[in-house]
């Protein structure tokens, strides 16, 4: 009886890791940790090496390359598009409002590509340089790490126009946040957890200068001293951190937030008499919880429409199709 029992568990055992495995596969489409296990060993090295000479040379690096991978991930799935220069015959996405004047970093990942490609020659896309160089820059400023499923292709197009539309704004209410996000099949949850991003880098004056003017679910000292460098009028590019640590990935953003410290009207919304309030306060005393959440979210998000198998191509130049 007991070696039937041993049997029938181990079978059942043996089902459920074949199920998970599955699930896995579905969740990642054909994405997989060890898609360059064998074609570009030293992939996960390089990018982690210029992640880090990068950061030590100006640590805002590690949230413009965390912004980047998210507003490619938001237009038409992980797909490198952002990358791609504008032409006399191709629009990108680099002009569309959300990237005009704040996407940088992209002389980041061209530095890892040209290390790469000489390593590795037409073997790995800029999506997944792109996905790594997110999660090393968040890891180097004490962030959490997580598994990067690889496979991704880049794509032969871009869409200013959904760059323009699909993006999250600055501005944006709770309801719009978060149909935005469900609209890329994110949670609510995720949404917030994602949103923690900001707790590294930089905004610029003309994405909080109504924020710190004309709102009032806002700290007034906070306002105040905001002021200071966000004139009424001009100074547009004049940039503020997103929180007082901007360049140590923790979980003070929560905590500015219950405060009435968020710097963008968009983060304030996420502690505003919603749906959640409760999310950010867990957050805002379990640095833990967050860092476990954002880690799987980041995973989630990287997931988004990749092209995979024969789909796209593998630029050999991530700023223009070959």
């Amino acid at each position: 009886m007991a070696s039937a029992n041993y049997h029938d568990n181990y079978h059942f055992l043996l089902t459920l890791s074949f199920v998970v495995s599955l699930l896995a596969c579905s969740a990642n489409a054909q994405l997989s940790p060890t898609f360059y296990a064998t074609t570009c060993r030293n992939l996960q090295t390089i990018v982690r090496d210029e992640m880090t000479k990068a950061i030590n040379r100006q640590p805002r690096l590690g949230a413009s390359i965390l912004r980047l991978f998210f507003h490619d991930c938001f237009v038409n799935g992980c797909d490198a598009s952002i990358l791609l220069d504008d032409t006399a015959t191709f629009t990108g996405e680099k002009n569309a409002a959300p990237n005009r004047n704040s996407a940088r970093g992209f002389e980041v990942i061209d530095a890892i590509k040209t290390r790469v490609e000489a390593a590795c020659n037409a073997t790995v896309s800029c999506a997944d340089i792109l996905a790594l160089a997110t999660r090393d820059g968040v890891v180097l400023l004490g962030g959490p790490t997580w598994t990067v499923p690889l496979g991704r292709r880049d794509a032969r197009t871009a869409s200013q126009s959904a760059a323009n539309n699909q993006i999250p704004s600055p501005f944006s209410n709770l309801p719009t946040l978060i149909s935005m996000f469900a609209a890329k099949g994110l949670t609510a949850r995720e949404m917030t957890v994602l949103s923690g991003g900001h707790v590294i880098g930089f905004a610029r004056c003309a994405t909080f200068r109504n924020r710190i003017y004309n709102e009032t679910n806002i700290d007034a000292a906070f306002a105040t001293a905001r002021r200071t460098n966000c004139p009424a009028t001009g100074g547009d590019a004049n940039l503020a951190p997103l929180d007082q640590t901007p360049n140590r990935f923790d979980n003070s953003y929560y905590q500015n937030l219950v405060a009435r410290r968020g710097l963008l009207h968009s983060d304030q919304e996420l502690f505003n008499g919603g749906s959640q309030d409760a999310t950010v306060r867990t957050f805002s005393t379990n640095a833990a919880a967050f860092s476990g959440e954002f880690a799987a979210a980041m995973v989630k998000m990287g997931n988004i429409s990749p092209l995979t198998g024969t789909n796209g191509e593998i630029r050999r130049s991530c700023r223009v199709v070959n």
